[in-house]
């Protein structure tokens, strides 16, 4: 990426008298509530460029299920208002601050730390937010890398590691963002999955979407209470459970665990508590944990292992093994059908909706 790129912002020169500052269209919500109650579309100042800090044009930024309960008051990071939501996106540099070494004009940026603010067209971050990616990578691709491909990364590394073991995971909302990045994960690495979904009339393109994608086996939540594949000895029990749903779908991962397995819990889309059967909890010998990514983040800032994950995930990227996530580009103007339709009680709906600012 060269450093004459277009800038095709909205980018106003205003004169108060010597001072010439810029202006950035972002959504502002200055009180928790419904969304699409409380965002608004402004037009504001931006800060002038510190010594540390970077000028970003924003090309695209994700609308994640998180993004919308940070808005609505229900996350546990609670954020000084008012406040431009969004935790992801990607960028290009206009400009960097005078002790700015590690960028240059031009370079494609992504956000690798929450709470910044990524849903506006122009802003100013602290390059210590910022990480560089390869012109070459795609823009939904590194809209959405932060969050999701990162979950599923540690996911699969951190509780029970599945690389050089014969391990098999199993997972609900294998349909969700983080599912389909986990098939995709697993397949790079030669470890089979058990993929659940909830019933839908498409569920014979969806199996066959997520098959194309690497999975092993995809099973309804009906087809999993009976299905015969353990049994039959098609596949070992899994060791490695995964678990974004909660309710009745946590109790069947937990039922099909093998012994000294464990679940992993990292989201609750049906909005019910987690139900693990007490004969499995005992004489199993399971274990379940929780896991969310900003704590890790916020403990592996700037680390070699944050690096490390970021790296492998590109490459994989690059390779065309790990794809952005089924989605839709919205512009900008159209926020609120990006918002409207990301959470519902039934989790996602068919794409993953990603705000473009191009």
């Amino acid at each position: 990426m060269t450093a004459n790129i277009h800038t095709k912002f909205s980018l106003k020169h205003t004169l108060k008298g010597s001072v010439r500052y810029l202006t950035s269209k972002q959504l502002v919500f200055s009180e928790f509530g419904k969304p699409s109650k409380v965002l608004k579309l402004q037009e504001c100042k931006l800060p002038d460029l510190g010594p540390k800090d970077v000028l970003v044009r924003m090309l695209a930024a994700p609308v994640n299920p998180a993004d919308i309960n940070t808005i609505q008051g229900k996350y546990p990071v609670k954020l000084k208002l008012p406040c431009v939501p969004g935790n992801e996106g990607v960028g290009i540099v206009e400009k960097i601050g005078s002790e700015v070494k590690k960028f240059s004009l031009g370079n494609k940026v992504i956000l690798t730390m929450p709470a910044q603010g990524t849903w506006r067209n122009l802003a100013v971050f602290s390059s210590f937010a910022l990480t560089l990616v390869p012109d070459a990578l795609g823009v939904p691709e590194a809209a959405t890398l932060a969050v999701n491909p990162c979950t599923s990364f540690r996911l699969l590394n951190d509780f029970i590691p599945v690389r050089g073991e014969k391990v098999v995971v199993i997972q609900n909302g294998a349909n969700s963002s983080c599912g389909q990045n986990i098939i995709q994960l697993c397949r790079a690495w030669g470890v089979p999955t058990i993929n659940i979904v909830r019933n839908r009339p498409e569920i014979n393109d969806l199996k066959k979407y997520l098959l194309s994608l690497g999975a092993t086996y995809v099973l309804t939540e009906e087809e999993i209470t009976t299905t015969p594949v353990f049994k039959n000895k098609e596949i070992e029990r899994p060791s490695l459970g995964l678990n974004c749903v909660g309710g009745k779908s946590s109790s069947q991962i937990a039922k099909h665990l093998k012994h000294s397995g464990c679940m992993v819990t990292y989201g609750g889309m049906s909005r019910n508590p987690v139900t693990i059967p007490t004969a499995a909890f005992i004489f199993k010998n399971l274990r379940f944990q929780g896991f969310w990514m900003t704590a890790w983040n916020k403990k592996a800032s700037n680390s070699i292992a944050r690096d490390e994950m970021l790296s492998e995930i590109i490459i994989l990227m690059l390779k065309n093994k790990l794809k952005a996530p089924t989605h839709q580009m919205i512009k900008f103007d159209n926020y609120l059908e990006a918002i409207s339709n990301t959470l519902t009680l039934k989790g996602f709906r068919k794409h993953k909706y990603i705000l473009d600012f191009r």
